[in-house]
């Protein structure tokens, strides 16, 4: 039995992401603002799309979720469950670099907030990731 000769383009690559850094640190060397690159990027990507409201991004109102408006209604599983469909919903049409695996809502009635822990997958990698928030009203 003959083997099949394996070339680069028989690999699929993963690109490289870069990003600015969201708490605007210069870099040292550089003194510009720093960068996140490749799982820390997408990992920023994702926080801040579902931390976007629609209409805030300019020339793309549309970009965002509507997490906050769902934050001043009464905390319940009704809206656990409107919270969940709405990120995935969100992440599913304006974040196409991952694939969500399991995305857990959980109620703090305490403090009236809902920490949130999303695992998703970069499309083209193996490896599972996670991001954790806390969705309170501002």
């Amino acid at each position: 039995m003959a083997l099949k000769d394996i070339s680069n383009k028989d690999f699929k690559k993963s690109r490289s992401f870069r990003d600015i850094s969201t708490n605007l640190v210069r870099n040292p060397f550089t003194k510009d603002v720093s960068v996140v690159k490749d799982t820390d990027a997408i990992k920023q990507a994702i926080k801040n799309l579902v931390l976007t409201a629609p209409g805030e991004k300019l020339f793309n109102y549309r970009y965002g979720s509507k997490v906050y408006q769902l934050l001043f209604e009464p905390l319940d599983p009704f809206l656990i469950d409107a919270i969940q469909t709405e990120i995935l919903n969100t992440i599913k049409n304006y974040e196409k670099r991952v694939i969500v695996t399991d995305l857990d809502c959980l109620p703090d009635y305490d403090s009236n907030s809902i920490n949130v822990t999303l695992e998703y997958q970069i499309i083209g990698l193996p490896i599972t990731q996670t991001v954790q928030f806390v969705l309170q009203r501002p």
